[in-house]
């Protein structure tokens, strides 16, 4: 079997398991943050809080709420960092340096899971166990939870309430990320990830050398890593670790478990409206953007344009062996389609189209299918972007799923949209200036690129490196968790101000006048917008980066 072949059979498998979970999983989805009724446990966790679980929230309250908890989640990271020499299993590892600390609190807290450290000689087992995986449940939670209050906003009317954030979070994490990453961490084990306690072995190389094998609870941690979109090793080489990633197939499950959640995330937006064509227009739109991406990523990679790869037949530097090219360019698409930034293979050392293509998923926002919650939530502001643009062309006031889109409402939208490309375009121009650049490890084109990619990973909240860049300075970890806390919590602010505003409003009923949101015709609308709006805001950045390099 040719690579090619492999690698289409790889993909297909991945897009006719996600097809037919679709409806059972997202139906799971939707009845666990419609339920009214609460567990046991969670009563009990109500009560530890002082949570009235009956009283709803309007968007400031519940905006309040993500951000106090936040807040508290990055000050208690960091505190564990600074204090983990006198922790248990804390391996003799030494307090990680403050600006450090503060860029990891602030990564994990943010879902962007960047990481400027490597794990294994970094972070004690339980700074690993109980700081890093704990957010990595809780982060995920959070962009769960906005998504489901701005569909709220869609679904309610004439009311402030857009649910209970402490409750969402709650059920979220017990009900949805809990169970999956248990189950799939025991799959994960099966498949030879390491799940212990150990502080390592040492062990005789062939060449009669020792070397120190580090141990840990690596499966419990890979699994929610990939699950929540968040993307943190365990390991510095990340999914490209034979202790994170041994074969193939757990390949397959480690790329299957990324897309799970946001791909099944529409279903719950369609049975919430109450109109289950509006959450297969919504799918359809990630399904073709990400279709599109993984199948030219792959295409680049595997023609090897450049004189070494050219020379050698294949573009492998940097990727491992026994994942081969494609499954390599799949990993590192279905990864920057989402807000991931796992890695099996080094993306500084793709090709120059194939790296264009990694940054350019990122750029597109991370909508295709994008973060757990960040993914639907983002979608639909372009959604709502892309019925205004239409309002104008007929002269008409939008509406979108029975809510009319107003000024107010594409005021908005506006902002949310232009968040991103503001801090990705302000750092990678103040890190010139300021000469941080020169950390990079190459001149000319690339490392524009490699500063480029670190501000939109980061801003984008991904997480993803190209590896040729040294951020392990005072200014770089100050600089990227500044992106990383605007580039979450303001485009969560806005989110949740447009629910609320949404919510408030009264159904206004289709007529002939009204543009059908769930037909091809507007899902072409939604991918031309989405695409159209990249290339205007970043096609410059993209020109003296890797399109010069490449072309």
């Amino acid at each position: 079997m040719t690579t090619t072949t492999a690698g289409v059979l790889f993909v297909l498998s991945l897009v006719v398991v996600l097809v037919a979970v679709y409806r059972p999983f997202g139906d799971y989805l939707y009845r666990v943050v419609s339920d009214t009724q609460s567990t046991r446990v969670e009563r009990g966790i109500y009560r530890l809080a002082g949570v009235n679980p009956a009283v709803g929230q309007s968007w400031g309250v519940y905006a309040r709420a993500v951000l106090a908890f936040s807040a508290v989640s990055i000050l208690f990271l960091y505190a564990f960092q600074r204090l983990q020499n006198h922790l248990w299993l804390s391996l003799g590892f030494d307090p990680v340096v403050p600006h450090g600390a503060w860029n990891t609190a602030v990564s994990f807290v943010t879902n962007t899971n960047w990481q400027w450290y490597s794990g294994e000689s970094t972070m004690g087992h339980l700074v690993q166990m109980a700081g890093l995986a704990v957010q990595n449940f809780l982060s995920a939670a959070v962009g769960i939870a906005v998504a489901v209050a701005l569909v709220r906003g869609f679904a309610r009317s004439r009311t402030g309430e857009l649910g209970n954030f402490w409750v969402d979070l709650t059920r979220i994490t017990l009900r949805i990320l809990l169970p999956v990453a248990v189950l799939g961490a025991v799959v994960l084990m099966a498949g030879g990830v390491v799940q212990n306690l150990s502080g390592g072995t040492d062990v005789t190389t062939l060449t009669g050398g020792t070397q120190h094998l580090t141990g840990g609870p690596v499966a419990s941690q890979e699994v929610i890593k990939e699950l929540g979109t968040n993307g943190g090793g365990f390991y510095n080489a990340n999914s490209a670790h034979p202790y994170e990633n041994p074969t193939t197939w757990t390949n397959w499950i480690e790329i299957f478990l990324i897309l799970l959640i946001p791909f099944s995330l529409p279903r719950v937006f369609g049975r919430m409206v109450g109109q289950h064509r509006q959450g297969y227009a919504i799918a359809a739109v990630m399904a073709i953007l990400a279709l599109a991406s993984i199948t030219l990523t792959n295409v680049f990679e595997l023609a090897g344009n450049g004189t070494v790869p050219q020379a050698v037949g294949a573009a492998l530097e940097g990727k491992e062996v026994r994942f081969d090219v494609s499954n390599s360019a799949t990993f590192a698409a279905a990864t920057t389609l989402t807000s991931t930034g796992a890695v099996n293979s080094f993306h500084d050392s793709y090709t120059p189209l194939g790296g264009m293509m990694t940054l350019g998923n990122m750029m597109l926002g991370e909508v295709a299918p994008g973060g757990v919650g960040s993914g639907l939530y983002g979608l639909l502001i372009l959604a709502v972007i892309t019925v205004f643009v239409a309002g104008l062309m007929v002269g008409r006031t939008p509406e979108y799923v029975g809510k009319k889109i107003s000024s107010r409402e594409i005021k908005v939208a506006s902002l949310y949209f232009l968040v991103t490309p503001a801090l990705v375009l302000a750092g990678t121009a103040a890190a010139f200036a300021t000469g941080n650049n020169a950390t990079a490890l190459n001149a000319g084109p690339h490392g524009l690129s490699e500063v480029l990619y670190a501000f939109t990973s980061a801003s984008n909240n991904n997480g993803s490196a190209f590896a040729g860049i040294t951020v392990n300075t005072p200014w770089w970890n100050t600089a990227l968790g500044l992106c990383m806390l605007l580039g979450r919590f303001l485009p969560i602010i806005l989110v949740l101000a447009l629910a609320g505003s949404l919510a408030r409003q009264q159904p206004t009923p289709a007529s002939e006048g009204t543009l059908p949101t769930h037909r091809p015709l507007f899902v072409g609308m939604v991918v031309g917008v989405t695409v159209i709006l990249v290339a205007l805001t970043f096609l410059p950045a993209l020109a003296l980066g890797p399109l010069a390099e490449g072309l």
